[in-house]
């Protein structure tokens, strides 16, 4: 029999074993023991959280033979083929492959029919956001009133691309990254059950490297069991992985701190030498001075992802959060352009030179204390502190100094300056993306002090205003005015307003009308139609973007 992979093998078959995403099954579990299930679903979510495999439960949940309920019986053939994606009356659609107006209506057709085998036929599409505006127009009616046979499950990992129009027709739920240590959990279950020798820290630095995605999480396990031969070490993952350990990104801060420049590039040389990949350790020394600023900022910050805040603590304690800032914004900076460099190695050494060179020539006279974040306390004012030395070369100091200007230049330039009063024209400069974009986009500002912005939005859409998403507006609107804001969403009936997703669908109406005239204007078009009869197909009209 052929080896089946671990991520199809592990897939969950019940919401019981389904991880994480507890807000989304309990309204499902809810929905179908109560009978009060919607006809249109969205999944919303970055690849490898469940989007599929929550379908196919709902799916198996509908069409039991021993009748609807959250706890499929698992063993009627019904469930036995919904289990192996063969079950006739569950169709699912690659949007991605099949995006055009005719493939959608070759499927609206088969709506109509009553189903083959079981009692619903759900239709599963996947990666929705890539079918043509075309195809989500002949959907649209369809969707908001669909057949009592029939249910639709929509997943995305882009919804900020679907129109409004199919988002206010769904029940939507956005499933989050899953946990580091809620990976590594499901992973020791199944190491277990599978009797697969481990080393203790291995499923920790798997889970890590799964970046929130289950499946990628059980990929990874499935290469490391390969490359392991049957088993798993820390040795094969660093290996594979290419992985940078936590003593050389820690000695590489220290040599940042007390200006070891030689100390530096050997420790360069160490990972060179061990071919580690070093993309991953700007990575690693980003997230390691982001963990430094919390510790200075927050002290006694802990988070139950993460470990070793001991040694952390003791970091914190070398460098200014000046320094830190300044370090971590080189880093990412640095990885970002590491592959316009000459080569990765000359990449990484001259980021972190550049970190030497353009840090402030007093920030090596004093060092924070711990529990003084602002840095105001001097190293010499706690005998237990070891001050950090002075730079390596006195001639170097000008130089610093004049790099110490030019990043307070920078700094200045770089402050914001008033937000502009149209708030379509001030959303395209705020850091926003999904959910949270799509609310900015279907808000109109009412009314704005230094402390408060107030927006009105369509009771119809007063869904996409969760507590995160106004949570996420308001600091991005901070971020881009220089200060606290607070965002109110209020219900506006009494009018339609007038929002960015409103003047878009406008501007793209008026686009289509435009298009649809100039081919009707057109002069041969004219001739075809008066001369042989010719019908224009409406839907192939697209305008010129």
């Amino acid at each position: 029999m052929s080896y089946q992979v671990l991520a199809r093998k592990w897939r969950p078959k019940t919401f019981q074993q389904l991880v994480g995403q507890e807000h989304v099954s309990q309204a499902l579990i809810n929905g179908l023991d109560q009978d009060r299930l919607h006809h249109a679903f969205l999944f919303t979510g970055t690849r490898g959280v469940g989007k599929t495999t929550i379908a196919r439960i709902l799916a198996k949940c509908l069409n039991c033979e021993s009748g609807v309920s959250s706890t499929p019986c698992g063993e009627c053939s019904s469930c036995v083929d919904l289990d192996e994606g063969r079950f006739v009356d569950m169709i699912e659609i690659d949007a991605a492959s099949r995006t055009g107006v005719d493939d959608m209506r070759d499927l609206l057709e088969s709506v109509q029919y009553t189903p083959t085998r079981g009692r619903y036929k759900v239709y599963i599409i996947d990666e929705v956001h890539m079918l043509s505006a075309s195809s989500f127009n002949a959907l649209l009616k369809t969707l908001e009133e669909p057949p009592p046979h029939v249910k639709f499950v929509l997943a995305t990992t882009d919804p900020q691309k679907i129109p409004v129009t199919i988002l206010s027709r769904c029940l939507r739920f956005n499933l989050r990254r899953l946990l580091p240590d809620q990976i590594s959990t499901y992973l020791r279950t199944l190491v277990d059950t599978e009797n697969i020798e481990t080393e203790s820290d291995a499923l920790t630095v798997l889970a890590r490297a799964a970046d929130g995605s289950m499946r990628d999480g059980l990929s990874l396990l499935d290469q490391a069991i390969a490359f392991g031969g049957g088993k798993l070490a820390m040795s094969d993952l660093e290996k594979m992985l290419g992985l940078v350990d936590r003593e050389h990104v820690s000695a590489m801060i220290r040599a940042l701190a007390s200006d070891n420049a030689q100390g530096m590039l050997g420790i360069v040389e160490d990972l060179v030498s061990q071919s580690r990949d070093l993309e991953t350790v700007l990575l690693n020394l980003a997230e390691t001075l982001h963990r430094i600023t919390l510790v200075q900022c927050v002290p006694g910050y802990r988070d139950p992802e993460r470990s070793d805040w001991e040694s952390i603590e003791e970091l914190a304690e070398q460098l200014t959060p000046e320094d830190a800032q300044l370090f971590y914004q080189i880093a990412i900076k640095g990885r970002a352009e590491l592959g316009l460099a000459p080569d990765p190695r000359t990449g990484l050494e001259m980021t972190l030179l550049r970190m030497l060179a353009f840090r402030p020539a007093d920030a090596a006279t004093a060092a924070p204390v711990a529990g003084d974040p602002s840095g105001t306390a001097r190293a010499d004012d706690k005998p237990a502190t070891k001050p950090r030395t002075a730079p390596v070369s006195t001639a170097a100091a000008p130089a610093r100094k004049s790099a110490a200007k030019k990043i307070r230049e920078k700094a200045k330039k770089d402050t914001p300056s008033p937000a502009p009063s149209d708030w379509v024209t001030l959303l395209e400069e705020l850091n926003l993306s999904g959910q949270a974009r799509e609310l900015a986009r279907n808000v109109q500002l009412q009314s704005r002090s230094d402390d408060r912005w107030d927006f009105a939005i369509a009771p119809s859409l007063r869904h996409l205003g969760s507590k995160n998403c106004i949570s996420r507006l308001s600091e991005a609107i901070s971020d881009r005015i220089g200060h606290a804001v607070n965002v109110r969403i209020v219900d506006d009936k009494a009018r339609e307003l007038k929002t960015a997703a409103a003047l878009e669908e406008r501007k793209v109406r008026q686009s289509m009308s435009e298009a649809e005239k100039a081919i009707n204007d057109d002069p041969t078009v004219k001739e075809l139609k008066e001369q042989m009869g010719a019908q224009l197909v409406e839907d192939s009209i697209q305008p010129i973007q």
